[in-house]
């Protein structure tokens, strides 16, 4: 099994992530691990993580219904899929702080912006029935309430744009240029690596992109239907940034300070230096980008090839330098 370090998931993404996984699960007996999380676009570690999660979940927390899911290490077995069927259905018996915690929870989605009206007033209808059937407990709800992150409200509009086929517009963030453009894109699907991203055909640059929900400043939905190209989803367990044969090539060395570079970009090859070092060849398709790494490493490496991306990171340097220096005398 992959020996790789679990990376920091958004709660509400993996708890999509699992119910989700219970119906793929059910679907397939004695999945076999790699292929589940090949399907899921995460790490095999991940996804025993949420294995480990899933046997302390069932129709109620007082025992004799909890999922009974475990791993032999390469498949995955569930020994009781009957557990969730109608005939073991019983009547939801909810205690004072789950019938809080529930109303919280579902008055806050309520008011998520995006999500689609039908949904909103089902979602209306049932909360409404748990108050009845709460009676006194739904009291201590009233007076508690829940605000989502601005990350959310993105989320949401992402999630309905991908299920009503519409396309977006976008106001984005770019840290590698440190601007702002805007954009439509037609959005394909939602991954978590590390953060939310929505992978999508931007129209801007007629191509492929991931776009990281946090950096989105603006969003719409359009009328226009979304159409994006047919395009083979990929695997994004390894890595969100994937290049292609043909992206630029670009070689930096780096010093033992900067042996990292290896680790965290993807690369055709990396070959050791006398002093330690490495040389490090890899492909991006924008590779103006790496400039900042460039500053990032300082002493640490440089920007060999190609000789023009080389030169506009030195040129970068000298300016940020004389930033500084003018800086430093105003003071």
């Amino acid at each position: 099994m992959a020996g790789k370090p679990v990376r920091p998931v958004n709660a509400i993404d993996q708890t999509r992530r699992m119910l989700s996984l219970v119906t793929y699960l059910r679907e397939r007996p004695g999945a076999r691990i790699e292929d589940v999380a090949r399907a899921f676009g995460i790490t095999e570690d991940e996804l025993v993580s949420d294995l480990d999660v899933l046997p302390m979940c069932g129709t109620s927390f007082r025992g004799g219904d909890l999922l009974d899911i475990d791993t032999d290490g390469e498949r995955i077995w569930w020994h009781n899929p009957a557990a969730l069927g109608a005939e073991a259905a019983e009547p939801l018996r909810l205690a004072a702080d789950e019938a809080t915690a529930l109303l919280v929870a579902a008055r806050a989605v309520a008011t998520l912006p995006g999500l689609r009206e039908s949904d909103r007033q089902a979602l209306l209808r049932a909360t409404a029935k748990v108050e009845t059937a709460a009676g006194e407990a739904a009291g201590a709800s009233a007076r508690l309430s829940v605000t989502f992150e601005s990350e959310g409200g993105v989320f949401a509009d992402v999630d309905r744009a991908i299920a009503e086929r519409r396309r977006l517009w976008i106001r984005y963030y770019s840290p590698a240029r440190d601007e702002v453009t805007e954009r439509e894109i037609d959005p394909i699907r939602l991954v978590s690596v590390g953060h939310t991203y929505v992978e999508a055909w931007c129209r801007r640059s007629e191509a492929r992109r991931t776009f990281r929900l946090d950096r989105v400043a603006e969003i719409k939905i359009l009328d226009e239907p979304s159409a994006p190209p047919e395009v083979e989803l990929r695997d994004l367990s390894e890595a969100l940034v994937q290049p292609a044969a043909e992206d630029p090539e670009v070689v930096v060395e780096v010093a033992p300070g900067g042996r990292w570079v290896a680790e965290y970009y993807p690369h055709d090859s990396a070959d050791e230096l006398p002093d330690g070092g490495l040389r490090i060849t890899l492909r991006t398709p924008d590779p103006a980008s790496l400039r900042r790494l460039a500053l990032r490493l300082g002493r640490d490496g440089r920007i060999v090839e190609p000789s023009e991306l080389s030169e506009s990171a030195r040129q970068a340097a000298r300016e940020a330098l004389a930033a500084y220096h003018g800086a430093e005398a105003a003071g």
